[in-house]
């Protein structure tokens, strides 16, 4: 029995049983303050949301080779149960508590989400938490979805080789140092970023941004994969398309319900998603061609997500030909950085810094760009207003990565992060889990190496 289980069961127990003294705010709404409408929307979209993190593994769990599928899957799957656990014991406050100096929240104000109902919040400074419209608990439910995926994006640049515990570990140390920090200063009505003017409509900083440095961090830091992982075909690229779908899907309500309302912003960003998502796949595609290649599917729905990551930091903002633009040069960036990182050292895996967090940064300049009161007014106070936006960028680039790296560094310290070389020979699906999707490619010359290893290593614990 290995002490990193036992940390995390006992840490169950301890929830679990303070579950028992927590009393419930009352659920019971005010019909004069909250909107039925708004609350309808807001339903529907945070199931929308919560369903891109399935979407998100298929989409990647098709890329992978055929022995890393249910691994990369589950590294996804996973985050919408310790993520969801963590959110409501402690995360929500600290995304969302009362402000403590604009950069965290107080881990006490909604501790096991204490005074998280039916009713609308106000902060310490007298303004409205969430929307004026929704219950608190709907609001914070929203919010937990994004939670959710931002550290599932992680996973892609580390594929095939991280040792399930040492991801555990990983993910609950950058939803505390990172993400939290990053969620309040940039939602929260009395947050550092939002006080300089900063907007991010829907997480092109706080989620993409932030997870593909993240990204970054993990690919240097555990190194490149066999040279036999790199080469294996995608195990199923309708995974794939299947993926890119749900996740196109999903954003509408990542995006339109963001506005927390049912009305012309949220459609506004509806229309703004759909239309970046279409123009980036087939800018994606004619880019790909003219430079040699087949148009491919994989392109198509690579294509198709950077346009929506893209997009999500001003889908409410800007206009629906603006929006035609910044996909357009945002995908021909990514593109070029997919391609770039390919030439490089740097194995990430799925490319999650060339499109999400390269797709995050840009987003949030060009938002800085097009906003009615950024750089494209013309005035004086527009171009402090795109500053304080790159600002934003830079402070979180190199805040997230340093964190990030410090994060892996660590955990490694107490769990090796990497698996073994045999571990990743055989693949994770049977290394780390006992599975198996396509065990028909594991040759009986590995099966054995990775049995007498096993044994090896049984021996050597006696």
């Amino acid at each position: 029995m290995k002490k990193r289980w036992i940390i995390l069961m006992l840490s169950m127990v301890i929830i679990a049983i303070s579950g028992l003294f927590v009393g419930e705010p009352s659920f019971k709404c005010d019909f004069t303050k909250i909107n039925a409408a708004d609350v309808a929307w807001l339903i529907t979209s945070t199931i929308f949301v919560l369903m891109m993190t399935p979407g998100l593994s298929f989409f990647y769990g098709g890329m992978v080779g055929a022995k890393n599928v249910i691994s990369t899957m589950l590294q996804s799957f996973i985050a919408m149960g310790l993520i969801s656990i963590l959110w409501v014991v402690f995360g929500f406050s600290l995304a969302f508590g009362d402000d403590i100096g604009g950069v965290i929240g107080n881990p006490l104000t909604f501790l096991m989400f204490k005074n998280v109902g039916a009713g609308v919040y106000m902060t310490a400074t007298g303004k409205v938490l969430g929307g004026a419209t929704i219950p608190l608990a709907l609001f914070a439910l929203f919010q937990m979805k994004f939670a959710i995926i931002t550290p599932s994006l992680i996973t892609g640049s580390f594929a095939e080789r991280v040792r399930f515990s040492g991801y555990l570990f990983f993910m609950i140390f950058f939803f505390v140092v990172i993400y939290c920090p990053l969620a309040h200063m940039v939602w929260h009505p009395d947050g550092l970023f939002l006080k300089w003017g900063v907007v991010d409509f829907a997480g092109g900083i706080v989620v993409h941004a932030s997870s593909g440095v993240a990204a970054l961090a993990g690919a240097i830091f555990l190194g490149r994969r066999k040279k036999s992982t790199i080469d294996a075909e995608p195990a199923n690229i309708p995974f794939v398309l299947l993926g890119a779908a749900l996740l196109w899907l999903g954003w509408f309500g990542f995006n339109a319900g963001s506005s927390l309302h049912a009305d012309g912003t949220a459609v506004k960003a509806f229309l703004n998603t759909n239309t970046a998502s279409a123009t980036a796949m087939m800018t994606w595609i004619f880019f790909d061609c003219l430079r040699g290649r087949k148009p491919s599917a994989m392109g198509a729905a690579v294509g198709c997500v950077v346009g929506l990551v893209a997009i999500t930091p001003s889908a409410g903002y800007v206009t629906v030909g603006q929006s035609i633009f910044i996909s357009f040069v945002i995908t021909i960036i990514c593109n070029i950085a997919v391609y770039w990182r390919s030439h490089s050292r740097i194995d990430d895996a799925l490319d999650v810094f060339p499109t999400h967090g390269t797709g995050g940064i840009f987003g949030t300049v060009l938002t800085g760009i097009f906003i009615q009161g950024g750089l494209i007014s013309g005035t004086w106070a527009g171009f402090i207003v795109f500053l304080y936006h790159i600002l934003a960028v830079v402070i979180v680039f190199v805040y997230t990565f340093g964190m990030s790296y410090f994060g892996y560094w660590l955990i490694d310290k107490m769990i090796p992060m990497r698996v073994s070389s045999q571990s990743e020979e055989i693949g994770l699906d049977l290394s780390q889990h006992d599975e198996h999707y396509g065990l028909a490619h594991v040759g009986e010359r590995e099966l054995a190496e990775y049995e007498e290893h096993i044994k090896t290593k049984n021996e050597n614990r006696q």
